[in-house]
């Protein structure tokens, strides 16, 4: 995978970052919906479902706040992308 500065960037506690909604994506679980898989944004803690899913909270949070990169929130993977830059780095 390629890399990008904002990749190269990440500290280990941006690698850390706790999610806000550990249980589920935040918007999904406000209105009861359902999601496939999570992203957990790693500028603020959003989690977000992921662009499988109907909603797409992951990427509308970047629109929103521009906040570059995520990781998967899903167990057992560990892979970054920047949304910036349209690159991946694994973990």
């Amino acid at each position: 995978m390629e890399t990008c500065a904002h990749l190269t960037a990440l500290t280990a506690a941006d690698l850390e970052r706790a999610p806000n909604t550990p249980k589920g994506c935040e918007e999904c679980l406000l209105t009861g919906d359902t999601w496939v898989h999570l992203r957990l944004c790693l500028a603020c803690g959003h989690v977000g479902c992921c662009d499988s899913s109907k909603n797409k909270h992951a990427t509308k949070h970047f629109h929103r706040t521009k906040h570059p990169v995520m990781r998967s929130f899903q167990p057992g993977e560990r892979w970054l992308w920047c949304y910036v830059d349209e690159v991946g780095a694994e973990t």
